[in-house]
């Protein structure tokens, strides 16, 4: 148990890029007296361990006064790193170089040398104007009114009271409404990720109910870029979840739009950009937009080039889970399969580096669509490897609406390969498993009736009549939108059209796009 704890002085190290290993070493030489030696020591030593094993560290230093209170050691050198960092990335942020001001400008205030702190907080405040630093605005008045206070409210007359008052109102209705929208567009987020789009207009009562609570009429909101990002945030993830990607789509270009009009509010956070650029991607290519879905994609593929973006420490599995998974659906739902075959290796090398970093979601959006893109590429043994892997080691509970899909879509691999034995079994653990569940589409009881009748002994019907009333079923279910969030996954439809026509897979998804594109 004190290994497992003691493992956060190992991450932490281990986090440390080249520059801010050195920068440490030069730190603990100007700042730490009396052990500095010694941190570096235990820092080098500890550097060296792919895996934190602490009977090793003690064992190397026996017999050093520190290992008797090694606890203690661990400790201040955890602290002496921290210390480090907040001296190399002073500078790093607007908000960083704020926080120096404000402080500077806090020392200087209670040196009494009171017309250099004004002075040196009217210069930040400007800086946090211009690029809508609430929170950092808010420290800034705070030390203004000290100063008010300070000269006995001298040159400060009554509407000049109330000016600062206004002011202060104003300051803390945006950071306020800050708060509402990031909790509404959180809730909207975390009902998406674990349960995926609704499925009933009950469902979507209760969904748009999470936006009609905000109660925010667009005249009404202040300017301030972070919020108007949000609102379009938000508005863009309940379309989605409704299934209107024409909407979520306008939600989206108004978000790239604003942090391309003004990129130096966004120019701190590439993690912004990137997946506002995902979100289009992916929603382009719902659409059927794939031209402008691989424009979107090149200028997706461009950033990790940018130096800038380059410095942001997590911005690399950022890189490597966005762009790829962007890129592995894009090719699944656009029937490209064969070029989608060639970001395998690449995916496989980034999820042994990344496992322990990339949330279940990720992994099962990687599991499914490389399951489909083999399936289409006439590799359904493969996928079903990907397919296994999903069902057997990713969380149910936090990937509902993709375990379940993987259920089905398990069912089609046992089909596709005759595997007759299994099939029985499978079924029955997909029922039981689709009976836990609160909700449950139509498709899904057609489907498994389907199967079922599949199994059977039969002297009426054969497999092709099976499967071509399955086809019309389906064909009728896909009028409803609740129902078409299905092809999303797989286009189950698709594959039981190329049963009846004698067709691949992929021919028929093909034509199936084209006929779907408006006339």
């Amino acid at each position: 148990m004190a290994n497992k704890a003691s493992d956060h002085l190992h991450q932490l190290i281990q986090s440390l890029s080249k520059p801010e290993k050195r920068y440490f070493k030069v730190f603990t030489s100007r700042h730490v007296i009396g052990d500095q030696n010694n941190y570096q020591r235990l820092f080098d030593a500890i550097d060296k361990q792919d895996e934190y094993k602490e009977e090793a560290i003690l064992k190397k230093f026996e017999g050093e006064a520190f290992v008797k209170r090694f606890s203690i050691a661990k400790s201040r050198l955890y602290q002496s790193i921290l210390k480090s960092l907040d001296a190399y990335h002073s500078n790093s942020s607007i908000e960083a170089q704020l926080k120096r001001q404000i402080h500077c400008a806090e020392i200087l205030y209670h040196k009494s040398l009171y017309q250099q702190s004004a002075k040196l907080l009217h210069s930040a405040k400007k800086v946090a104007v211009k690029h809508e630093k609430v929170t950092s605005l808010i420290e800034i008045r705070r030390w203004e009114k000290r100063l008010v206070e300070q000269g006995n409210y001298e040159g400060v007359d009554k509407k000049g009271l109330k000016s600062i008052l206004k002011a202060d109102q104003e300051l803390a209705q945006r950071a306020a409404l800050y708060d509402e929208l990031w909790n509404a567009k959180s809730r909207v987020f975390k009902n998406l990720y674990s349960k995926g789009k609704v499925r009933s207009k009950k469902e979507q009562a209760k969904f748009k109910k999470i936006i009609d609570d905000l109660a925010i009429e667009s005249k009404a909101l202040p300017q301030m870029a972070e919020n108007q990002y949000l609102l379009n945030h938000t508005y863009s993830a309940y379309h989605y979840g409704i299934g209107d990607h024409q909407s979520c789509y306008e939600y989206l270009l108004k978000n790239l739009n604003l942090i391309q009009e003004k990129p130096y509010l966004f120019s701190e956070e590439p993690n912004v950009f990137f997946s506002v650029l995902t979100n289009v991607i992916n929603v382009a290519t719902k659409l059927g937009k794939t031209d402008d879905a691989f424009k979107y994609l090149a200028e997706l593929r461009s950033l990790p080039k940018n130096d800038e973006i380059n410095s942001k420490v997590d911005l690399e599995l950022r890189v490597f889970s966005i762009s790829n998974s962007t890129e592995l659906a894009l090719y699944a739902q656009s029937a490209r399969y064969e070029e989608g075959l060639s970001l395998i290796p690449t995916i496989e090398e980034g999820l042994l580096m990344y496992e322990d970093k990339l949330s279940s979601v990720r992994k099962a959006s990687f599991y499914f669509n490389i399951a489909v893109l083999l399936f289409g590429a006439g590799k359904p043994n493969e996928a079903l490897k990907w397919i296994n892997q999903l069902l057997n080691n990713i969380e149910i509970d936090l990937t509902q609406d993709i375990h379940c899909m993987a259920q089905l879509f398990n069912l089609v691999l046992h089909l596709e390969l005759g595997n007759k034995s299994l099939l029985p079994y499978t079924l029955r653990s997909t029922q039981r498993y689709l009976q836990t569940r609160e909700k449950v589409y139509q498709f899904e009881n057609v489907f498994l009736k389907f199967v079922n009748e599949l199994l059977k002994v039969r002297k009426d019907k054969s497999d092709q009549e099976l499967f071509s009333q399955l086809r019309e079923e389906l064909t009728e279910l896909n009028k409803d939108p609740f129902e078409q969030t299905v092809n999303e996954y797989f286009n189950f439809e698709v594959w039981a059209r190329a049963f009846v026509e004698g067709k691949p897979f992929q021919q028929v998804q093909l034509e199936w796009m084209e006929e779907q594109k408006p006339a």
